[in-house]
């Protein structure tokens, strides 16, 4: 059976439904690097706090724990910055699992700063009365231990779907943003996210849903 394929209103409009109830929500977003996971988080979170109070939505990335720099120089691998073992995975399902459960005053989650290329501790506050958490990243859906355990965590799972060339140019453009040059950054696009995005590809049909971004 085909999964149900939303395009980024529908998902949308389906993220407010899924806020309108009383308990805790996790909604785990996954996709490969560029294809738009943290641009329809923002967008889900903002129309959610539009509809039922600021604060209802909190938006938490998986990229708040990619290992410090620091650390990816002394295990070698900080020219492929992005892999999946450039992660504190069990950290992050640990974080997911808390934010499942709601069962804490506030649990305080790590963000990520481009202009800093490092991640932040203790960045975002969720709350006990968030009602929904997005959370997005790469890797939510990959089988490997422990990122096997995020479906069962999240209340639904979705996978969003684009155009590779579309996928390659916004990287492409991101990382010339952040102070690479056009071709510096299309040989990460190609080669380091590429790497990335086909291991992401192989997973998307254990999500619960599409979304066409």
């Amino acid at each position: 059976m085909s999964q149900p394929r939303m395009n980024v209103d529908e998902a949308v409009a389906r993220a407010v439904d899924l806020a309108s109830g009383p308990d805790r929500v996790v909604l785990g977003i996954a996709g490969a690097p560029g294809a738009g996971k943290s641009t329809l988080a923002r967008r889900i979170v903002t129309a959610v706090d539009d509809h039922a109070g600021r604060g209802t939505a909190v938006q938490v990335p998986m990229d708040g724990f990619h290992l410090a720099n620091a650390a990816l120089d002394a295990l070698g691998r900080r020219d492929r910055k992005g892999a999946i073992d450039t992660f504190d995975a069990g950290g992050y399902v640990a974080l997911v699992r808390r934010l499942a459960v709601a069962d804490e005053p506030v649990v305080w989650a790590p963000d990520f700063d481009r202009r800093v290329d490092e991640p932040v501790a203790g960045s975002i506050p969720v709350p006990r009365r968030t009602r929904l958490v997005v959370t997005e990243g790469n890797y939510l859906l990959d089988e490997d231990a422990p990122w096997a355990d995020l479906p069962s965590l999240c209340t639904e799972t979705w996978a969003c779907v684009v155009d590779d060339a579309v996928r390659v140019d916004r990287l492409v453009g991101r990382h010339m943003r952040h102070g690479r040059d056009h071709d510096a950054a299309r040989a990460w696009a190609l080669e380091v996210d590429g790497v990335n995005a086909a291991r992401v590809a192989a997973t998307v049909i254990r999500a619960s849903r599409t979304v066409a971004t």
